[in-house]
């Protein structure tokens, strides 16, 4: 799934209140830095180093290789990256992980047109765990002991994505699903965590 990149009036609202923030604040509520010649911040997003200059409203891999991120997936990464900055606390993670539709709202959120596509993930991976715990391992991921398969994704730093792994079987499909730290939703509204949700998927089918 590939979306065409448009920005937004709430794109331009995040920049300007990202270009307004006190930068030593951004960096230690994100986890982030900021680089004072340039101008620009750092994060990271799975192996990747972007930089995000709010004077020049733009986002780009520093070392080239996450720009099919940007350009495939801009619809997902780019939003959630700006709102991140602007709205993460300095707040650890809990090692409560919890299911998007367990969070505050998410019951009702996540469906419909926001149904996240695990079933897409299951279907590539359910007879092949270790070709699922590789492509997690190039994304820079965590390798977890959930299910048949698990890997945590650091779409962004303070925002971890466990995906996890049913294998096919004799008596049932395989299956994935997906969790959130249960501070997640300290850091970024429903409508951010289900682009960062969709970003996890698609970047490992």
């Amino acid at each position: 799934m590939v979306l065409s990149y448009m920005p937004s009036s709430g794109e331009e609202k995040a920049w300007g209140i990202l270009n307004s923030l006190e930068p030593s604040a951004v960096c230690r509520n994100g986890t982030v830095s900021f680089d004072q010649a340039g101008g620009y911040y750092r994060a990271r997003s799975f192996c990747t180093e972007f930089s995000i200059d709010p004077r020049g409203k733009t986002i780009k891999s520093l070392d080239g290789t996450g720009e099919d991120l940007i350009q495939r997936y801009g619809y997902f990464f780019i939003h959630s990256c700006l709102w991140y900055l602007v709205d993460a606390k300095d707040i650890p993670c809990s090692g409560k992980l919890v299911k998007p539709e367990n969070l505050q709202g998410g019951e009702h959120f996540f469906r419909g047109s926001h149904t996240l596509p695990l079933e897409n993930l299951a279907k590539k991976y359910g007879e092949d765990a270790s070709s699922f715990l590789q492509k997690g391992r190039d994304l820079c991921a965590e390798t977890e002991t959930h299910g048949d398969a698990s890997v945590r994704l650091f779409p962004l730093p303070r925002i971890p994505v466990t995906l996890i792994l049913w294998l096919k079987d004799e008596e049932f499909p395989a299956r994935a699903d997906i969790l959130f730290d249960s501070t997640a939703e300290i850091h970024l509204p429903l409508d951010m965590l289900w682009s960062l949700a969709m970003l996890s998927i698609l970047v490992m089918l």
